[in-house]
């Protein structure tokens, strides 16, 4: 019996253009998607550097772009958290027939343009839908890691199979079939988050 769900965020319910970092960096010298940006991407994310130092180090690598231009570049990737997706969680919410979380690999600065263009209010109702919500810089681990998985079952008491995880990255969701957690590949621009109750 399926107890439990687990969320991605970014293309679950707010929308993402993930190659709009990379295009707006080209002006900037960005060629192509290095070994050095990828590791430099990991770190901040599982918050082992900070903002400040994360915008450092572009600049080291992309001198021509100011503090401004990497911050704008790097936070294009969020597009809109449509009112359909909130109103869809907080009735999940309500009907209380199942647990409720958050997993999602993200950062500082993205975390602070979701709530700016959001606004507080509307956060804090996303929020308010979960019973756990972990964000990878803040536990220091991201996915498709097992070990996330691991510390988000163990610390709420889940069982793997009385758990749905839900990502739209195939490489997320394989890994935590490994743990024997059921898991919705979502296909962004195909499905929708508001289908989940077709499947429960």
């Amino acid at each position: 019996m399926l107890k439990n769900i687990i969320f991605d965020f970014g293309d679950i319910f707010i929308n993402l253009d993930k190659p709009a970092v990379f295009r707006n960096m080209v002006p900037f010298g960005y060629s192509n998607y290095t070994d050095e940006l990828d590791f430099l991407a990991k770190q901040y994310e599982t918050g082992l550097i900070s903002s400040r130092e994360f915008i450092h180090k572009l600049n080291n690598l992309y001198p021509k772009a100011s503090r401004k231009d990497i911050v704008e570049a790097w936070n294009s990737i969020l597009l809109d958290f449509p009112e359909h997706r909130l109103e869809f969680i907080e009735n999940l919410k309500d009907k209380d027939s199942h647990r409720l979380f958050l997993l999602s690999n993200t950062n500082d600065l993205h975390i602070d343009y979701v709530i700016e263009t959001m606004g507080e209010d509307r956060f804090k109702r996303f929020k308010n839908c979960f019973e756990g919500f972990y964000l990878s810089q803040q536990v220091k681990m991201r996915k498709p890691n097992t070990e996330i998985y691991k510390y988000v079952l163990n610390e709420n008491s889940l069982r793997p199979e009385e758990t749905l995880f839900i990502d739209d990255t195939k490489e997320n969701t394989d890994s935590a079939e490994k743990l024997g957690i059921q898991c919705w590949n979502l296909q962004v621009g195909k499905e929708d988050i508001t289908e989940l109750t077709q499947r429960l």
